[in-house]
């Protein structure tokens, strides 16, 4: 840490460089289906495939069932345990020579059609027909044009990466035994409101925290996060506090570097390049973590804390405070780190990202409503493109597939939140995107100062309605989640008309819309520089 000001901006590069990367609100399951909508009667429905391997069991897998077929029950014990058969030939195109009776038979995509190979497998006897997709995802397996279909066997498709399982343990000659069910989904999961309310709550308490550190605080604290400095530096900083402030150009360079970078990861993502991505994030939750520790120390009128120093070399003269709450926050990243793949990971996922998230909002601050304009309309674009629109090029969603990891070698990215569902019988995990918190975050922590610096009240001002309006966007974007299947939503569909919409209509009836346009134009004069 050479000194204040590289410090601040470290943190806000690190924040902005995960704003290019995904933005997306989703479900970590098997609950994103794609392909053709056929015209059969049976609802395609997520499955639950229980196994055992040489009679142990293993992690169920996911599946979806096919608009044809037998229903399959609801519960396990309703449920038949049967042993998994290869067909011969795999793709279960023609009669097969394997024995299939009282097995579940699997089969991999290609060759010909769905239908054809369940009428191949129940020609074989067996109990049901597990299909294994050529990609990540599950194929929504149609009847195509056939009406006079005879088929009375459960058939399902499951990932390619389930089929490696699969296929991993029956190669090597193990008894491998599946059971499968069906089992209803609740209505809502009772993680989408802890992640409502973390969401909600890291923007009102980004916006609120100079009021929560004590404005006296609020530029020793960052004084405090590096080396002392003579006095007249000192005094220079304190005149110049390091602050980014966005401009309209920022706009342009966002879209474009975001939708290079997107491409990078779509066609290039690999193991080590998610590694860099998590070497990264824990640099960004490192400092932000310590900033707001310190911050909060600070606030609380500890009069030696700042006094005790230490000279280390490369580091400098810093505050014992300083130093350990350093020393406490590398650990804990290092930690998570290393048991990012144990069940409750995200707790220290969560964390660190929201501390960076609201270091980052204190850092990076939008001028007026004409630059969120700009902004917040280019990332709108640029999330419904990458979302809805990129099919229609690159036959596959690119910000799904890029936030799914379907090339990551089995490395979660994680510039996200994420909370695992509680009631779902799928498990698996609720997720929203950094983007989704800190692109409506600047426009809300906005609102906020504007209210301050005009003497507003809380019914007069903007920042309960926008605040209001984030929440309800938020909870827009979960309706959409759950009428769409789980299909990933780009939150800021729903989020930059809630929040940006909000404050314009709202500008617009009070008469003070071009003050909130031009706000800061005539007498602004950035210390720090532009973004």
């Amino acid at each position: 840490m050479a000194d204040s000001s590289a410090y601040q901006l470290s943190i806000v590069l690190v924040g902005i460089f995960f704003l290019v990367l995904p933005s997306i609100t989703a479900a970590d399951d098997a609950s994103a289906p794609t392909g053709e909508i056929a015209n059969c009667t049976n609802d395609f429905r997520l499955v639950k495939i229980n196994r055992w391997v040489d009679g142990v069991e293993k992690e169920p897998i996911g599946g979806l069932t096919a608009d044809f077929g037998a229903i399959l029950p609801a519960l396990a014990k309703q449920g038949n345990r049967l042993p998994a058969t290869f067909s011969a030939p795999l793709n279960s195109c023609s009669l097969s020579t394997s024995k299939l009776s009282g097995s579940i038979a699997i089969a991999v995509r290609g060759e010909c059609i769905f239908t054809a190979k369940a009428q191949v497998a129940q020609a074989g006897g067996a109990a049901a027909l597990v299909m294994i997709n050529d990609d990540e995802g599950l194929l929504q397996m149609g009847c195509g044009n056939e009406t006079n279909l005879n088929i009375t066997i459960p058939v399902i498709t499951i990932s390619k990466s389930g089929g490696e399982e699969l296929k991993k343990s029956m190669d090597g000659g193990a008894k491998v035994e599946l059971l499968l069910y069906a089992p209803n989904r609740p209505i809502l999961d009772y993680s989408v409101i802890f992640l409502w309310m973390m969401a909600v709550g890291t923007v009102v308490t980004a916006s609120l925290w100079s009021e929560i550190t004590g404005s006296e605080n609020s530029d020793e604290r960052y004084n405090e996060l590096s080396p002392k400095e003579s006095d007249a530096a000192a005094a220079k900083q304190e005149e110049d506090k390091e602050i980014l402030h966005i401009n309209t150009k920022s706009a342009v360079v966002f879209v474009i570097t975001a939708s290079t970078f997107l491409l990078l990861l779509y066609f290039f993502m690999s193991s080590w390049f998610v590694w860099v991505l998590i070497v990264l994030f824990c640099i960004g939750g490192i400092e932000g973590m310590h900033n707001c520790i310190v911050s909060l120390v600070m606030s609380s009128k500890c009069k030696g804390c700042q006094k005790k120093t230490v000279n280390l070399p490369l580091l400098g003269e810093m505050t014992i405070l300083s130093l350990v709450v350093l020393i406490c926050c590398l650990i804990f990243a290092v930690v998570w780190a290393a048991n990012r793949k144990a069940s409750y990971s995200w707790i220290g996922q969560d964390v660190l990202g929201i501390c960076m998230m609201l270091t980052v909002l204190q850092l990076a601050q939008l001028p007026n409503i004409k630059v969120a304009t700009v902004l917040l309309c280019c990332a709108f674009l640029y999330d419904i493109f990458w979302v809805f629109l990129s099919p229609y090029i690159f036959h596959d969603s690119v910000m799904i597939a890029v936030a799914r990891g379907d090339k990551s070698g089995g490395e979660s990215i994680p510039m996200l939140l994420r909370v695992p569902r509680i009631a779902d019988p799928y498990e698996g995990y609720n997720m929203i995107g950094f983007g989704d918190i800190l692109f409506p975050g600047l426009l809300v922590s906005f609102s906020f100062r504007f209210d301050k610096a005009n003497k507003k009240r809380i019914l007069n001002g903007y920042f309960l309605f926008l605040t209001i309006g984030y929440g309800l966007g938020l909870a827009f974007t979960y309706l959409g989640l759950y009428l769409m299947d789980g299909h990933g939503q780009p939150a800021l569909l729903y989020l930059v008309p809630c929040t940006l919409g909000t404050c314009v209509v709202l500008g617009w009836i009070r008469g003070e819309l071009k003050q909130l346009w031009s706000y800061g134009t005539s007498s602004e004069t950035p210390a720090a520089g532009e973004a």
